[in-house]
């Protein structure tokens, strides 16, 4: 690979993640964004980033080359870096990403010789809060769902995506993705591609399958079904919904409900999850639902489960 410059290496790794690891636009131009900034970060210092704040003995006026001296960074300039970034005021979920990034860049270069070594390897990812994900109660999920009207083609679609996203606990860009082959209603199943292009079989309960049925009927009772391989949820010009709809349509869904609080899609698959749990599900079954790669992701949804075990402990331990 000839590092003749930081747009060639940056394209190079980009399509890397594109075509190799099948990663999605959003995760490339996510990359993308990061690595830009963390050239911006040494372009903008000048040899302040080159000695990592030390630029005692350096020439004031030199200019760091994003290609020629992409094998000068140290570890201790990319803790130069983060350092700048929480003073900005970035969250540690922001630093972490970003840090990540960086790595798996270096890790890139180093892979095709355009680097001796990884700089960020040896570089901790910054501790990370483990905020309670957001949730509804169970009543509150029902009032939701029950709040919206199906008097016509809309409502129908829209209760038919609320449905689906709590009764399977998928993204919403998994959602939006979905096609009308995606649907097994024989089989109470849907398919569906996750992150990194994986496919998973979800189960999906005859409520939300009957709202997807009865949304569908109603679109080819009106000819608007025009292509039965097509999206499986419209918008009124006929063409896929955006995952950015459907959030402006749940959040209006809730106003309307009389929730108190703002509800994103995502909060529906925490609900999902949480129920599941409290229900008694194992967790490694959720986590297949869920498709998380990381069973310690799943375990975020585990305190929900304290106020049963709590109760089955006061209930059956001798010494209360």
């Amino acid at each position: 690979m000839n590092p003749s410059s930081f747009d060639h290496l940056l394209n190079a790794f980009i399509d890397f993640l594109s075509t190799e690891k099948g990663y999605s636009d959003n995760t490339c131009r996510a990359y993308s964004r990061d690595l830009e900034g963390f050239i911006a970060y040494f372009v903008s210092n000048r040899a302040l980033a080159l000695t990592g704040g030390d630029d005692e003995g350096t020439d004031a006026d030199e200019i760091f080359d994003p290609a020629a001296d992409m094998d000068r960074i140290s570890n201790l300039m990319i803790r130069g870096y983060l350092a700048d970034l929480h003073r900005q005021g970035l969250k540690k979920t922001s630093m972490a990403r970003k840090l990540s990034a960086v790595r798996s860049f270096f890790k890139f270069l180093e892979k095709h010789g355009v680097i001796s070594g990884n700089p960020a390897e040896t570089v901790l990812t910054p501790k990370q809060d483990k905020p309670i994900p957001n949730y509804l109660s169970v009543d509150d999920v029902f009032r939701l769902l029950d709040s919206v009207k199906t008097g016509d083609v809309s409502g129908k679609r829209d209760r038919a995506i609320l449905e689906t996203l709590y009764s399977t606990g998928i993204r919403v860009s998994e959602l939006a993705g979905l096609n009308l082959p995606d649907v097994d209603f024989s089989g109470k199943t849907i398919r569906v591609t996750g992150k990194g292009n994986k496919e998973r079989i979800v189960p999906i309960g005859k409520t939300a399958l009957g709202a997807v049925r009865a949304y569908r009927d109603s679109l080819d009772a009106k000819g608007s079904a025009v292509n039965p391989k097509g999206a499986l949820f419209l918008n009124k010009n006929k063409g896929r919904l955006s995952a950015r709809s459907v959030a402006r349509m749940l959040d209006n869904a809730a106003r309307k409900a009389g929730l108190n609080v703002p509800v994103a899609p995502h909060d529906l698959r925490h609900s999902f999850a949480t129920h599941m749990l409290d229900a008694g599900l194992d967790l490694r079954m959720v986590q297949e639902l869920l498709g998380h790669r990381q069973l310690s992701t799943t375990q975020r949804y585990t305190h929900v489960s304290i106020d049963r075990l709590m109760a089955a402990y006061d209930q059956a331990h001798p010494r209360k």
